[in-house]
């Protein structure tokens, strides 16, 4: 058994026993059942009379009692009585549900009371996501878990309440989780926006003398805020997982003392994390990926920002106002601009962090730092990690981070290699930037997409270009790169360029033909990129179409210039509005590029295939 399972299950036992010290000075707690195939005979002591409805078998319960609930469609409001223990056979299969239920009291599906637990159901609540709570609570403690949550205006409330919240499922909800005067533990939990909803979690409070805790949290497809931060209250907001769609990771407004610490966020439309508050902030070692029409941190000047990376937005670190927040020991990477009206001290660092994967098109997204990341022991000498070694800059650093094994990885491959032929024939690629780089592999062959191996270097090199003079007896000559670092790693191969013989006078011209590659990775899932490459420029469009012929995306409809493209395709989040696809099933898609000239006339075009495997 696993150290989060032991938790849950000492904290599950801890309840259910004092409930039972609790019980034991009025009556002798009873074990009750419900079942759809129940002869429905109270006291409803057995599966063979177990109640044929929850309700009708909380009516004659007491403090301390517990039900099981067998597997079934159970349509009815459910209200809670005080220590009472409500446990589903499973959120797949046993389902409460109140979606045409006219007379639902205070549109709330289970009303929760005092010390209870309620696990192990699929509630569903109202048709309508203007209304509507799966769970509701009110000044009560107990604990909610392994539930399934949709149709609901809000998944589980938490109103002035000390609740557990622990390893449930929302989705179909305008919003997830609302905490509200409350020192609630939510964690865990896994909340997909997957209808345009408000947002993910909701935490404020009428006064700052709340602390509720939000840790370990799945909050994907967010359309407007992740984790939303009101007045009042001081949350401790830790080790969440973010994906935004449209807007902003967490949003805070006006608190003393709030805690940001080692959060994910990545895919931001609008913001990573945005507070304009002039209370006092603290975020560490947070790990923020953008787009670049967005900006990574934007705080108010009484904010510290310590140990976390921003990479690829528009505005990587930034701040509201003319005074300076606290801004220490971050890296900002890859941002159009990578400090914002801030003088950033030799403590924050410009680098490629060296993450294991930051590209979901690679397989699994993994934050951890590479072996010889210049993050490792670089954040702020007095923050300590779980090693007890200086702080890392980045997600897993810090008290709240882990401690792991750093691992050795190839550099990553080069990328935009072109060709040039005038005297001589004539490489150019971009620099990779990993802290050990090395030295790159020319690799040559007079074949069409050949293998790279030792029979085929040419050379090595540590710039960007490389030089070579007009061969003999051969009509086309193809290059690959690969790049090595201090250790001998060696990279995967770039992509190809070749150069070829034009006239009968031997003239050399580049081929840098158009060229549709494919995708990787592939098999996909849920995401890949496919990459194509343009001699001049010209007009493109490339789609995405079903083994049907229906359209399904347009990842690219503009001009664009010479040289060497990738763009995303995801089966989850695809870019055609007039399709009627959204979730793509496994099975064989087909991508087909069309470029035309100045004059649209079509000049090139070419299809391929790929696969999602879920």
């Amino acid at each position: 058994m696993n150290k989060c399972n032991k938790k849950y299950f000492r904290t599950f036992f801890l309840l259910i026993f004092s409930f039972l010290i609790i019980h034991s000075t009025f009556s002798i707690a009873t074990i009750r059942y419900v079942s759809k195939t129940g002869l429905s005979i109270p006291p409803y002591t057995t599966w063979e009379t177990a109640a044929d409805s929850i309700q009708k078998c909380i009516n004659i319960c007491v403090f301390g009692d517990t039900i099981y609930v067998a597997n079934g469609v159970y349509k009815e409001q459910v209200v809670m009585i005080s220590g009472l223990s409500l446990i589903g056979e499973g959120s797949d299969s046993c389902c409460i549900d109140t979606r045409q239920l006219l007379t639902l009291q205070n549109y709330k599906s289970i009303d929760m009371k005092n010390n209870c637990l309620v696990r192990g159901f699929y509630v569903l609540s109202t048709n309508n996501l203007t209304y509507g709570y799966g769970i509701y609570t009110e000044a009560q403690t107990g604990l909610i878990t392994l539930n399934k949550f949709s149709h609901a205006n809000i998944g589980i409330n938490l109103f002035q309440s000390s609740i557990e919240v622990y390893k449930n499922y929302c989705f179909n909800v305008k919003a997830g989780i609302w905490i509200l005067n409350s020192n609630s533990l939510v964690r865990k939990n896994l909340i997909i926006m997957n209808v345009e909803g408000v947002y993910g979690i909701r935490v404020e409070g009428f006064t700052d003398n709340y602390y509720p805790v939000i840790d370990s949290n799945d909050i994907e497809n967010v359309y407007d805020t992740g984790i939303d931060k009101f007045f009042g209250s001081r949350p401790v907001i830790k080790n969440n997982n973010i994906l935004v769609k449209y807007d902003t990771g967490i949003y805070l407004m006006q608190s003393d003392t709030t805690k940001v610490f080692n959060n994910v966020i990545y895919n931001v439309g609008y913001a990573g994390i945005d507070s304009y508050s002039n209370m006092k902030l603290l975020l560490y070692n947070n790990h923020i990926q953008g787009k670049p029409s967005s900006f990574g941190i934007k705080v108010g000047p009484n904010s510290v920002v310590k140990n976390n990376v921003v990479t690829n937005t528009g505005t990587g670190i930034g701040k509201y106002g003319t005074i300076n927040p606290v801004v220490q020991y971050n890296n900002a990477w890859n941002n159009n601009i990578n400090y914002d009206g801030i003088t950033a001290d030799t403590t924050n660092l410009t680098v490629n962090p060296m993450i294991v994967n930051d590209d979901s098109t690679q397989g699994e997204l993994d934050f951890h730092l590479q072996m010889y990341s210049r993050l490792i022991d670089a954040g702020d000498p007095n923050i300590l990690d779980k090693d007890g070694s200086r702080s890392d800059i980045g997600l897993y650093g810090g008290p709240y981070g882990e401690s792991y094994i750093y691992i050795d990885f190839p550099p990553r491959p080069p990328v935009n290699l072109t060709a040039n032929v005038d005297t001589l024939i004539k490489l150019n690629w971009n620099r990779n930037t990993e802290a050990d780089f090395s030295y790159y592999n020319v690799y040559r062959d007079t074949t069409f997409d050949f293998t790279v191996d030792s029979t085929k270097l040419i050379a090595s090199v540590s710039d960007t270009f490389y030089y070579q003079t007009l061969p003999s007896n051969v009509e086309t000559l193809y290059y690959k790169l690969t790049a090595v670092d201090n250790q001998g790693n060696e990279s995967n191969p770039s992509e190809e360029v070749g150069v070829l013989i034009t006239s009968v006078e031997n003239e050399w011209k580049p081929l840098n033909n158009f060229v549709l590659y494919q995708n990787y990775p592939n098999p996909f899932n849920p995401s890949t990129k496919i990459g194509y490459k343009l001699k001049e420029r010209v007009y493109v469009k490339l789609y995405v179409y079903d083994i049907k012929g229906e359209l399904v995306s347009v990842l690219v409809n503009e001009i664009q210039e010479s040289g060497y493209y990738e763009v995303e395709f995801s089966a989850t989040n695809n870019q055609y509005p007039g399709s009627n696809i959204k979730n793509l099933a496994s099975g064989v898609y087909i991508y087909q590029i069309f470029v035309s000239n100045d004059n649209r006339i079509p000049i090139y075009s070419d299809v391929k295939k790929m696969l999602l495997v879920k």
